[in-house]
């Protein structure tokens, strides 16, 4: 039994935002509910409701910046920084910038849907 997996094949999770997200490991690729490890392109203009998720946020900036809104205060995140978001913080992201944001994202738990609590 081999003790790796390689993905060459990541999930692309279906977005209506411009937003392109290609899940490597998590839920939907491989049935791990422990982590999520993604892959993400965020265009300029891009931004996501207010969520709480039950999970804790890594977030690795390649290239471009992404602005995170944490509780009340606002962060800038350029290429080759990373944050750490614990999980039941309110947070809000987004990419008010004029280049595309890319990214990776790891979710420990899995991100899903039902623990992201995204607000209306």
């Amino acid at each position: 039994m081999k003790k790796y997996t390689v993905q060459k094949n990541p999930f692309i999770v279906p977005t209506n935002d411009g937003k392109v997200i290609k899940e490597h490991f998590g839920i939907p690729t491989t049935g791990d509910t422990q982590i999520s490890i993604a892959h993400m392109t965020a265009p300029p203009g891009w931004s996501e409701p207010y969520q709480t998720p039950e999970f804790d946020e890594y977030t690795f900036v390649i290239k471009g910046k992404k602005q995170f809104i944490i509780e009340d205060e606002t962060i800038v995140l350029n290429a080759g920084e990373s944050i750490k978001i614990e999980k039941n913080t309110r947070v809000q992201y987004s990419n008010p910038f004029t280049e595309p944001c890319e990214y990776i994202a790891i979710c420990k738990p899995a991100f899903s849907i039902e623990k992201v609590h995204r607000e209306d």
